[in-house]
């Protein structure tokens, strides 16, 4: 970035994705609904593409994986087993004057973020509610009303589950839940998967689908929701080889950001010094949003804790029995790589942004532009005829069906070819294909054969360079362009 006004703020992205149809904010016209929102017809595809390409690397590209879609609404004893009814849960606390309500453990973190001296001197995540509230007594005062009084209630648990009830009567025999993770419908079909498709040990289960969590408070925009669609695996495998199989998941997950144009330096992996109760050893990979570095995936050694959960529970035997070992019977072990498919949405569009100065001479024109891999672009192709009239739109829009079949196109013919290419290269398209004179005239004014009778102009959305294709050529032309891609450095 040229200087801090020019830089990737939030506002800025939110305003990108309102003005361009990626996210609106849910039910508007009503003034909005906390904690959801509607992602619009450039963002149902850029979302959709992202959840394709990590299918892609996580299911194609293995031979260990396979896939699964389980229901959102599992049996009640589901959640018992898994740990979610007596753990799943937040620190909570009330401001007494204005009622207004805290997770007491980011309240914490949101000061000392401000306050580095007033650091607490241990992580929060490790605290316990007493010394979260004294600190909190200590320091903070109320965010919502201002008070310096500091009137709290006691740091008290939140269960995040949001319940319900199935059928015509409203009674704890037909209670069920809103699934708060998917993870827990793979481990209850693993007997099915191991049946049906005769797996071995060691193999993955793949899922994405969305989850709900009933959040204290949310913030950040679609960073912290409580309506949301995760991307997990869970990878199964002997007890012993377990520790081994958790360093290369984090290794293969790390280059996945990597391929799709992260750059390294906006990624950190966290260690957790407090585990949840069913790991044994837990990171998360953070990325470098303009609110700091925050997670976008969590990769857990889970043990044998879930299936022997669903054994205890159910009375139905999860082990397996390894014909490759002597028949050894055992319960696996699990690793699992859990992606936030709305905040790699949000990681992958906070990395490219850009507002660069493509002015010469001295002279600032500054470009809004995004740098998205051209697998993930919501539009991969725009064609645009240079001028509307004779023939050349009739010409484009031709073209623009022919591309169709390969790739997602627009066709934009408003305004001049330069405000258009700004236009596209606002939402990421990495291809502009522009249809001139010389597209549709066969010869020269003097008789003579027009060399570029069938080509186009291939513009490129990183470079601004200029090439020009012929007709026949131009789907492999860009699919190889695709494949040629490489992540910018911006300035």
């Amino acid at each position: 970035m040229a200087n801090d006004e020019h830089k990737c703020t939030l506002d800025k992205i939110i305003s990108l994705c309102k003005r361009r149809g990626f996210v609106y904010q849910a039910s508007e016209i009503y003034g909005g609904q906390a904690g959801a929102w509607d992602y619009g017809p450039l963002g149902v595809d850029f979302k959709r593409n992202i959840q394709n390409e990590w299918w892609h690397y996580m299911t194609q590209l293995r031979d260990d994986v396979v896939g699964l879609d389980s229901a959102i609404f599992q049996h009640h004893k589901t959640w018992e087993a898994s740990g979610h009814v007596a753990h799943f849960s937040d620190p909570m606390i009330d401001c007494t004057e204005c009622k207004a309500r805290f997770r007491a453990d980011q309240l914490i973190e949101d000061f000392v973020s401000n306050h580095p001296d007033k650091n607490p001197g241990k992580p929060v995540d490790t605290m316990s509610h007493e010394e979260m509230k004294a600190f909190i007594d200590a320091n903070i005062n109320c965010p919502t009303c201002g008070s310096k009084e500091r009137k709290y209630t006691a740091v008290r648990e939140f269960n995040l589950m949001f319940k319900t009830y199935q059928g015509p009567i409203a009674d704890d025999s037909h209670l069920i839940y809103l699934r708060p993770e998917t993870c827990q419908g793979i481990f209850i079909d693993f007997k099915n998967i191991v049946q049906s498709n005769r797996m071995k040990i060691p193999f993955g289960v793949a899922q994405v689908g969305k989850s709900f969590r009933n959040e204290i408070i949310f913030k950040n925009f679609i960073f912290r929701t409580c309506e949301f669609e995760q991307m997990e695996m869970e990878y199964f495998c002997k007890p012993g080889t377990d520790d081994e199989i958790f360093e290369n998941w984090r290794k293969y997950r790390w280059q996945f950001y990597l391929k799709y144009g992260i750059a390294e330096k906006n990624l950190a992996w966290h260690h957790h010094d407090k585990l949840a109760h069913y790991a044994k050893d837990a990171y998360d990979i953070q990325y470098n949003f303009p609110i700091g570095f925050e997670e976008i995936e969590g990769i857990h050694n889970r043990t044998d804790f879930d299936l022997s959960q669903h054994t205890k529970v159910s009375g139905k035997d999860m082990a397996y029995i390894d014909q490759d070992d002597g028949n050894k019977t055992y319960t696996p072990y699990v690793i699992e790589t859990s992606a936030g498919l709305n905040r790699n949405f949000l990681a992958f569009l906070c990395e490219a942004y850009e507002e660069e100065n493509v002015g010469k001479d001295g002279k600032d024109d500054y470009r809004t532009v995004l740098h998205l891999h051209p697998k993930l672009a919501p539009i991969t192709v725009a064609v645009l005829p240079l001028m509307k009239k004779d023939g050349l739109a009739e010409k484009a829009k031709e073209i623009q069906h022919a591309l169709k079949e390969e790739f997602v196109t627009d066709y934009d013919q408003s305004g001049t070819v330069g405000k258009r290419y700004r236009r596209q290269d606002e939402v990421g398209t990495p291809f502009c294909v522009t249809v001139d004179y010389d597209t549709i005239t066969e010869k020269k004014e003097d008789g003579s054969a027009n060399e570029n009778f069938n080509t186009v102009t291939v513009r490129y959305r990183d470079s601004m360079a200029q090439e020009r294709v012929k007709l026949d050529d131009l789907v492999g032309f860009i699919q190889n362009a695709i494949r040629a891609w490489k992540p910018v450095e911006k300035k």
